[in-house]
């Protein structure tokens, strides 16, 4: 074994970022900008910057700007109020949600509950064009990379060294802003852009992680949540060493679903007519990929990366079914070069692992961490097990232990909350929508039956947009009954796409953005 065990010292907790204030803020006011996105501009946004503590707990210290857009409603009659939303990660964009949640409502024919809404979109702390933005190691994931799968000590040596750096350069360039970077800091961020914006309660609408940071405000404040959509819920007894080992067993489950759906449609991609024959020609050729990397990018890692987006979502089945085809079959690179991340970048990461750090505690056994991946291997998970390791790996030897994480929970004054979860989602397994309700009694739960894709509302599975659409126009909820309390059937020709006809689409499906991590 490398001598990996050991970890940075612990230089303190996150723990401060749940004290009382010591003093009473100002109210929070919004410098608005000029909006430069294209998107934005068209669709006659407001940009701005809410400037918000550093630490809550010392409101009239150090400060920075969280980025803001606004679109307005147009119901005037039926206006509802502000409506934020977070596409999940942690350390995805939601700057952009407040063009995107309407045009993806219109699209899926949900327009006239979309109008009575002021569309507020935001960067969490850290992230994008908030101030400042997160970043460690800008070319971290450079490609191509050794193998995720340590099947040498070198291997093992290379991984641990490479994500003990990334940690300690976290804690060089932005060691001041580490510990303020929990979902309870993001939750009274959210908070201070609903005082900014004058409104008495904050409507919200969440994606995959956004529903962890949705909990976590319904929580604290409780009588400010108004209207409020979480889809593809986070487990919050997993948060988050544990949610990562169950990911690792709903990926492999649907990474063998999309085996399975290549073998069916031979005829068009060539790789094989069973599941079983499409699998093994792709481990076969992501080890050839690891001697010599596919066009000189595309080694292993990157091909895992590359086909994880049909794990995620349906609407991904046929891209990378075809760039593997092109490959294997007429040995064109191309397709395969082309979906490679870059790796330029690494905000989305660096945000991604500060808030898992900082939120919860892990273990800081590198001994424990190979252990359950070893065991997730040997129980036949194979597919995400290593990466989901070196892609949170840097948590092992974060510079403070994180937590404790916020016991979510509903309280007196919450509202009805809407809950949707596709019962074969692998980035939030079906587990925690039942959580996530046990812990909200006054929720709804809203299941999407036999669904493969991950959040999958807004994506043109009429039953359920429509539900969704009723509850945010109306308030309307499904009568409370033991377990799930409604479901709607997956779509067939969304849940399993043709690729010898045109995809049915409703303009959205495909159209979200794909998880910045792995959430």
């Amino acid at each position: 074994m490398a001598a990996a065990a050991a970890v940075v010292g612990v230089g303190g907790t996150a723990s401060a970022a749940l004290a009382a204030p010591s003093q009473a803020p100002a109210k929070p006011k919004v410098s608005w900008v000029k909006c430069t996105d294209p998107k934005l501009v068209a669709a006659k946004a407001d940009c701005g910057f809410v400037t918000v503590p550093l630490d809550y707990a010392k409101p009239n210290g150090k400060k920075i700007q969280i980025a803001i857009s606004r679109t307005h409603h147009t119901d005037t009659k039926h206006y509802q109020g502000i409506m934020l939303g977070n596409p999940g990660g942690p350390g995805g964009s939601g700057y952009a949600y407040s063009e995107k949640l309407p045009r993806w409502m219109k699209g899926v024919g949900q327009g006239a509950a979309a109008a009575k809404f002021d569309f507020v979109g935001f960067d969490p702390r850290g992230v994008g064009s908030s101030k400042p933005a997160l970043t460690c190691d800008a070319h971290y994931a450079k490609p191509p990379r050794p193998d995720y799968t340590p099947t040498s000590a070198k291997i093992e040596r290379y991984w641990l060294a490479k994500s003990k750096k990334y940690a300690q350069d976290c804690q060089k360039k932005f060691g001041w802003l580490l510990p303020h970077m929990r979902t309870t800091d993001v939750a009274r961020d959210m908070d201070s852009i609903r005082a900014a914006l004058g409104a008495k309660k904050t409507n919200y609408y969440g994606f995959s992680y956004g529903t962890y940071l949705g909990a976590t405000y319904a929580t604290m404040f409780p009588t400010r949540v108004g209207r409020m959509v979480l889809d593809g819920n986070v487990n919050p007894k997993t948060v988050w060493y544990g949610s990562q080992l169950e990911q690792d067993k709903a990926f492999e489950r649907n990474i063998k679903l999309w085996f399975a759906w290549i073998a069916k449609y031979d005829s068009v991609y060539h790789l094989g007519k069973t599941g079983k024959a499409v699998e093994a020609l792709y481990y076969k050729t992501r080890a050839a990929a690891l001697k010599k990397p596919i066009g000189g990018l595309v080694g292993g890692d990157e091909l895992d990366d590359i086909v994880l987006s049909a794990g995620y979502y349906t609407s991904a089945y046929m891209d990378p079914a075809a760039a593997l085809s092109a490959w294997i079959v007429k040995k064109d690179p191309k397709p395969l070069v082309d979906s490679v991340d870059p790796g330029d970048d690494d905000n989305g990461f660096a945000v991604y692992n500060a808030v898992q750090g900082a939120d919860a505690a892990w273990p800081r056994s590198w001994a424990k961490w190979k252990s359950d991946a070893n065991k997730l291997v040997k129980q036949g998970n194979r597919f995400n097990t290593w990466s989901n390791v070196w892609y949170n790996a840097p948590v092992l030897f974060w510079p403070f232990k994180g937590g404790p994480a916020l016991k979510i929970q509903g309280k007196k004054g919450l509202g009805g909350i809407l809950l949707v979860q596709s019962t074969l989602d692998a980035a939030t397994p079906v587990a925690g929508g039942y959580e996530m309700h046990k812990r909200f009694p006054s929720s709804r739960l809203l299941l999407e039956l036999g669904g493969k894709t991950h959040a999958n509302t807004l994506n043109g599975n009429k039953c359920l947009d429509d539900k969704v659409g009723k509850y945010l126009s109306t308030g309307w909820l499904p009568k409370g009954r033991p377990g799930p309390d409604d479901s709607c059937k997956a779509d067939p020709a969304l849940n399993n796409p043709d690729p010898t006809q045109q995809l049915r689409s409703a303009g959205v499906q495909g159209g979200k953005d794909l998880p910045v991590g792995r959430l």
